[in-house]
């Protein structure tokens, strides 16, 4: 009889140390598989790289019709680029301060005059935030082509 009332209490006492076990594991196992796809996601394959200036979109342009067709919105995480593919999708990086937006490109760009300065990119006030670049006006930017965009050059 007393046989039985140790075994159950030694399944009492897995048991407790089986919910213990998981209640401790659990956090970590999300962390390690958050952790694992945060760094998927930096493991993008990149098909292009360029460095160059970056300016941005004056906040006049608001609703006014871009190449792609659609209407320029401020708040979009979006760019223009004088050949890229339109619906490209690059990540910008600001060399300075090594913060990164992905964009789409969606309009032609930046001016010519403003090629001779070495400027590559134009990108929406909302980027240019997400970078911490809107008081510079121009700022040096690594931008990397991630998925090439099936749009008409226009």
């Amino acid at each position: 009889m007393m046989e039985e009332g140790s075994k159950a209490r030694a399944r009492r006492k897995a048991a407790v140390w089986a919910l213990v076990l998981a209640a401790v594991l659990q956090p970590w196992a999300a962390d390690a598989a958050a952790h694992a796809h945060a760094h998927a996601r930096t493991r993008t394959h990149v098909l292009e790289t360029r460095v160059g200036l970056a300016s941005h979109y004056a906040r006049r342009l608001q609703g006014r019709e871009t190449a792609s067709g659609e209407p320029f919105d401020r708040h979009e995480m979006v760019a223009a680029h004088p050949y890229y593919p339109l619906g490209t999708r690059v990540r910008i990086t600001a060399r300075e301060s090594g913060r990164a937006a992905l964009v789409r490109i969606n309009d032609r760009g930046p001016a010519r005059k403003s090629w001779k300065k070495g400027v590559i990119i134009d990108l929406s006030p909302a980027a240019a935030s997400k970078l911490g670049i809107v008081k510079e006006g121009l700022a040096p930017v690594k931008v990397e082509v991630l998925a090439w965009g099936h749009g008409a050059r226009k």
